[in-house]
């Protein structure tokens, strides 16, 4: 390869870019056992718990073209290590917050760090493994430490509120910071444009602009269903992106570079990991409410058990960088979409009274499949660009897994309810209250909710009707989860058909500076 292989210094820097890495993934669900601790403490209202929540996902998301671009032109590195700055310090404003505004505040802080630190350590993975199969394993073991964070968030979190208090979540983050601060400029080069060009302001606000109406729809969408202002909002946000496309391509030096995506293996790739992580994401949701109301598990119990994920993902990611060296990415990713299919269709045995076992290595074998398609995919689409424009593509590449998700618990998870709703109308137990019945029609908590209200035969009638029609709506999620990620092997197998394994790749060394 014309770059040479990897030293020692390139694979101790992986190992220093991954801890952040996960980190950042991982506050996106530290908060879901700590909310009631915290709650009680600075008693937010509703408006400003959902803020607590979203705000961090909505800026790290709406900001990731933005820093991406930033990176290519002030320096990876630099950017990366003023991430790590205001990520540790929003960290200690998050932990010690006195009220629900600081949190917020702090939050959204925290969002604006960990979009200066996603893009940063994949792009600087890009220029520091110039061999293509090192690359690709280098690849895909962020891709399991980007996506593990996602699991053990939940894990962490519940094993910290036994011990401590709320804000112990946060502080874990600052001993990571600290080790990046340190090693980051003994073990990782710098890399920027060689000719980077001015910052275009106004394109950062479209992108913004653009990315967080959409994102803010699809999540009111997946909460309250599908109103004028979730639809208003879209709507907004994808004219405005055309908007931003346009401008890009009037620009010498625009923020993304659009004629990337006249590489088949670029968008192909970009498309085929949303839809997986829109798959999985739906059915991630379902398989936790599965977990705790069904079968009665406490929160840190079923996080425990989703904790198989994490290990299908790593053995996914791996197994997806070792054959690609001989295979051909088109071939694997077709292989671990139709694996994760696999996985949607045992989904389907899972029953009300006897589903644990089922359900763990459904999970387990979609994260293994979903695994190995996104680690192929972001190293196709991060290998696709200049390595001069390698931030803004990996910020294009995580950009398209966030909107993947935020779709996935939208539109899967509003068909899982819609499901649910049918079923249970079609069964409700005679002689139930008009009043109850709507409620337990309603969701799965509320059914439960309403049982605890009522006599011991009807109560219990009100429990197998919801737990009957929960599972049916997580089959009708399932089937149509598995469906799509068929068509997609298809698309891929098709599109990316042509991209050969690494070890037939050879790419140019890339600008340091």
């Amino acid at each position: 390869m014309s770059g040479g292989r990897a030293s020692t210094r390139e694979w101790v820097g992986l190992g220093v870019l991954l801890l952040p890495s996960l980190l950042v993934a991982m506050d996106l669900s530290v908060l879901f056992f700590a909310l009631p601790f915290l709650s009680a403490e600075l008693e937010p209202t509703s408006a400003q718990q959902l803020w607590v929540v979203d705000i961090y996902g909505f800026l790290l998301g709406g900001l990731l073209i933005t820093m991406g671009s930033l990176g290519d032109r002030i320096g990876r590195r630099k950017l990366l290590l003023i991430g790590a700055v205001a990520f540790g310090a929003a960290s200690l404003l998050s932990a010690y917050s006195q009220s629900a505004e600081m949190l917020i505040a702090a939050r959204a802080l925290l969002g604006i760090g960990g979009a200066t630190i996603a893009p940063s350590t994949l792009s600087l993975i890009r220029n520091m493994f110039h061999d293509a199969s090192q690359r690709t394993l280098a690849i895909s073991l962020w891709t399991a430490a980007f996506a593990g964070g996602g699991v053990l968030g939940p894990i962490i979190g519940g094993f910290l509120l036994e011990h401590f208090w709320w804000g112990s979540v946060f502080l874990i983050n600052l001993p990571a910071m600290a080790l990046l601060l340190i090693l980051g400029p003994l073990v990782l080069p710098e890399y920027k444009h060689p000719q980077p060009g001015r910052f275009d302001l106004l394109s950062a606000v479209l992108s913004l602009a653009t990315v967080l109406p959409v994102i803010n729809g699809v999540k009111r969408i997946a909460e309250h269903g599908a109103d004028w202002f979730a639809i208003g909002s879209i709507v907004a946000g994808l004219a405005l992106g055309l908007v931003f496309v346009a401008r890009q391509r009037a620009l010498e030096h625009p923020m993304i570079d659009v004629r990337l995506f006249r590489k088949g293996e670029f968008g192909a790739s970009i498309v085929t990991a949303m839809f997986a992580i829109f798959a999985v994401m739906g059915l991630s949701l379902v398989s936790a409410q599965y977990l705790q109301i069904v079968l009665g598990m406490r929160p840190l119990e079923a996080a425990l058990w989703s904790a198989p994920s994490f290990a299908g993902m790593a053995v996914g990611t791996t197994a997806a960088a070792v054959l690609a060296r001989w295979v051909r990415p088109g071939i694997i990713i077709a292989s671990g979409l139709v694996l994760a299919a696999g996985g949607f269709t045992l989904v389907l045995r899972v029953g009300v009274d006897s589903g644990l076992a089922t359900i763990v290595v459904a999970m387990g074998l979609i994260a293994a499949g979903v695994g190995a398609v996104a680690a192929l995919a972001t190293d196709l689409v991060v290998a696709s660009a200049p390595p001069e424009r390698a931030g803004s593509a990996s910020a294009m590449s995580e950009t398209g897994t966030e909107f993947g998700g935020a779709l996935g618990l939208a539109v899967l998870g509003s068909v899982g309810v819609a499901a649910y709703r049918s079923e249970f109308a079609e069964n409700a137990p005679a002689g139930l209250p008009p009043e109850a019945a709507a409620a337990a029609q309603d969701t799965l908590g509320g059914a439960m909710a309403v049982a605890g209200q009522l006599p011991g035969e009807t109560g219990a009638g009100v429990v197998e009707t919801a737990h009957e029609a929960f599972v049916s709506g997580m089959h009708t999620t399932s089937v149509i989860g598995g469906l799509i990620l068929a068509a997609v092997a298809v698309f891929a197998a098709v599109l990316l058909r042509k991209v050969r394994p690494t070890s037939a790749r050879e790419e140019p060394a890339p600008t340091a500076a």
